[in-house]
């Protein structure tokens, strides 16, 4: 089972990292490709444009953020194959832009793929 850790994009990449996955929708301001370091993006998986606008990072909507967000993961395909594809990893360090460390999404997407993993270790 990987170990996923959460970190923000800007912050300096370190090779305790592991494999390192923005997980953002949007590329981040400021950042250079090249200075990123990462081993892929996937934007795809981000919420929709239209829930992230909607969520806002406003406190008051986390916990039905957090609803809409599994379901909009759930419904989509890219989902099952990137679970798929990083069983092997040892580390896993999924990067975001956003400085509300305690409202992104990565938290969400980390605790769904910490419970599939330990899921599929049984």
């Amino acid at each position: 089972m990987p170990e996923i850790k959460l970190k923000r994009v800007y912050d300096k990449p370190l090779k305790t990292d592991g494999y390192r996955i923005l997980v953002d929708r949007l590329w981040p301001r400021g950042l250079k490709k090249e200075n990123a370091m990462l081993d892929e993006w996937i934007k795809d998986l981000a919420p929709t444009d239209r829930l992230r606008n909607w969520f806002d990072h406003d406190p008051d909507y986390w916990q039905e953020f957090k609803k809409k967000y599994k379901a909009e993961l759930k419904q989509n395909q890219l989902f099952d194959d990137f679970l798929e594809r990083l069983a092997t990893k040892k580390r896993i360090t999924l990067l975001y832009a956003t400085r509300y460390t305690h409202l992104t999404h990565a938290i969400i997407l980390k605790e769904i793929m910490e419970a599939h993993y330990a899921e599929q270790a049984e």
